[in-house]
């Protein structure tokens, strides 16, 4: 069973959706529970896969706990993959008989960054049968700062599926200038700085168009964000889609892909930029250059640098041939390495030693 808290259109629930579908029914009987509400990608989760809704209300919610319990109990789950902040659902459940083994799936980049969730942590984290990290940094940090012992940590990047796009979509801004940026707006994906390039970018190329696709739960970042647009005159030039499930539909339509993270792990926006064959200008956080190949499919920049970050917007704005070229390679990159069939076999040999932990198999970490 994989638990999210939600299937809003972050990267972490992208990643959940993508998993339970992609797990061979050969090997294991797959559910889903959502402990708080569904979201925009429900739709898109197959319908072999049997599903729980749990609406937790608060944080301490026992009537959902024990509705979990049962539901495992009943079906005799013995593995639970917990996704983010739903560990701590997953371990109270699995506190209870049949006493499945608990994986937790580590999504953001923040841990690997600061400690102030640490306490909490490190309390529950000898329950943890094993740990997915989307970074090698988090990886150590889990083993340095919680203490969990190395070889029951596994960095195993996400991964993405290529998407048929049946039919073009309407969409703002001309069709060679249109920048995508896929990231919830949160201050993790800085997109204050993005905007103060894209000030830049509009200066030198009038119509160019940056589109943004991604859920706003931070009212007040929010409300910081769209002043800023509106202080910087990017009205014209820059349009709020909100949370999508269409996104492989939407960046056909579109000819740059962008991050201007602080933060992040692995992002799914990226390896979904990839597989659309799109140009991407990321910063160089998380696990971004290693997507990348340090470079050389994509352009790198350092984080809250806006003037860096312009130059090589409008570098690719200016050239076709260039774009072409680095959404070519990083095409090719995302479909050799971050897979559905690479990364699903790796998953398969964690749950393998999350239901075998007395012999461990050994570590077989992925190409690089």
């Amino acid at each position: 069973m994989h638990i999210t808290d939600t299937l809003d259109g972050g990267g972490a629930e992208r990643m959940a959706v993508n998993m339970v579908n992609h797990l061979p029914r050969d090997r294991y009987r797959i559910s889903l529970c959502t402990t708080r509400r569904d979201g925009v990608l429900a739709d898109l989760v197959k319908p072999d896969v049997e599903r729980l809704r749990l609406g937790r209300t608060g944080r301490f919610d026992l009537q959902a706990i024990f509705r979990l319990r049962k539901f495992i109990a009943a079906r005799n789950i013995r593995l639970l993959h917990a996704h983010n902040t739903s560990l701590f659902v997953a371990l109270a459940a699995a506190a209870l008989p049949p006493y499945p083994a608990v994986i937790w799936h580590n999504h953001t980049g923040r841990h690997a960054l600061e400690d102030k969730s640490l306490r909490i942590y490190r309390l529950v984290a000898r329950r943890i049968s094993r740990v997915i990290t989307v970074n090698q940094a988090l990886a150590e940090w889990t083993e340095r700062r919680l203490g969990v012992p190395s070889i029951r940590i596994r960095y195993i990047p996400n991964f993405v599926s290529e998407a048929a796009v049946s039919q073009p979509i309407e969409l703002p801004g001309a069709p060679g200038k249109r920048i995508i940026c896929v990231a919830n707006i949160h201050p993790d994906k800085d997109h204050l700085t993005l905007f103060r390039a894209m000030k830049l970018v509009v200066e030198k190329i009038p119509d160019a168009y940056l589109l943004l696709a991604g859920e706003a739960r931070n009212t007040d970042y929010l409300k910081t964000v769209t002043a800023e647009m509106v202080r910087l005159g990017l009205v014209k030039n820059v349009s709020l889609l909100g949370q999508q499930k269409n996104i492989p539909q939407i960046l056909s339509a579109c000819d740059i892909g962008v991050m201007s993270s602080v933060s992040e792990g692995l992002p799914m926006a990226l390896l979904e930029y990839g597989m659309a064959g799109l140009p991407a200008v990321v910063t160089e956080v998380g696990q971004c250059a290693e997507v990348l190949d340090s470079g050389s499919a994509g352009i790198l920049v350092p984080p809250a640098e806006p003037d860096l970050l312009t130059g090589a917007l409008i570098a690719l704005l200016e050239s076709e041939k260039l774009r072409r070229e680095l959404g070519e390679k990083l095409r090719q990159r995302v479909r050799r390495l971050y897979s559905a069939d690479t990364v699903i076999a790796e998953v398969c040999r964690m749950y393998e030693e999350g239901l075998n932990p007395v012999s461990p198999q050994p570590r077989n970490d992925m190409e690089q």
